[in-house]
């Protein structure tokens, strides 16, 4: 119970961010708003596992596995998948396909909720988990997970190959393809060894992005 009261201010904490914000969906928003949506869950899930006539019933079956793969899986992957897509070009200085990379954090976030979600009907329905085996009527939610993992597979697939792709025929990035206001965007992609060639000087807010002028798409 007490895990839960930090995971909602995160959640609340994390949505505010984006209030009145100018918010552009490119692949890393896209990851970060399934990180968010799977993370609710997860965190929605594990009160339920901390009340204790409910966690008599549902200790040992899928529900277990289903809240555990939400919060570890769903939402910490979905997390670094974000925060990869976003530093890749101040990384490698190249950028990766961007109508691939919106696909994959869908695909990715589909077939995570096909492969899980059933999980948790199957443990409210007291399949046990660790078994080999399953009554019939367990039938269809089990072949609807199995296929929900090999769609997941393939939302992992996809960005494996075209990050791989990006670091040879990928666009170049430049400084700052996000149009964002941080130092770190202020050097070149990817940095030299000491980041600055001399000391930086701010005399700008950390959010004024309208010294930026209009955003430079690269993204292809």
């Amino acid at each position: 119970m007490l895990v839960a009261i930090p995971s909602a201010i995160k959640i609340f904490n994390w949505s505010a961010t984006m209030y009145k914000g100018s918010i552009s969906f490119d692949t890393p928003m896209i990851y970060t708003l399934g990180f968010m949506g799977l993370f609710t869950i997860g965190g929605l899930t594990g009160v339920f596992l901390a009340s204790m006539g409910m966690d008599i019933h549902l200790t040992e079956t899928y529900f277990v596995v289903a809240h555990f793969h939400y919060v570890m899986v769903g939402g910490m992957v979905s997390a670094f998948m974000a925060g990869l897509h976003f530093w890749w070009p101040k990384i490698t200085g190249r950028m990766y396909p961007e109508s691939m990379g919106r696909l994959a954090a869908v695909i990715l976030f589909l077939g995570f909720n096909l492969t899980f979600f059933p999980q948790f009907i199957l443990g409210y329905l007291g399949m046990p988990r660790r078994y080999w085996a399953y009554p019939p009527e367990f039938q269809v939610l089990n072949v609807m997970s199995s296929a929900g993992a090999s769609i997941l597979a393939v939302g992992y697939a996809l960005p494996i190959l075209y990050l791989l792709w990006s670091l040879k025929y990928g666009k170049i990035a430049g400084a700052n393809p996000w149009r964002a206001a941080g130092l770190e965007w202020s050097v070149q992609s990817p940095p030299l060894t000491e980041n600055f060639t001399s000391r930086p000087v701010v005399d700008y807010e950390a959010y004024d992005y309208e010294r930026l002028g209009p955003r430079v798409e690269v993204l292809g």
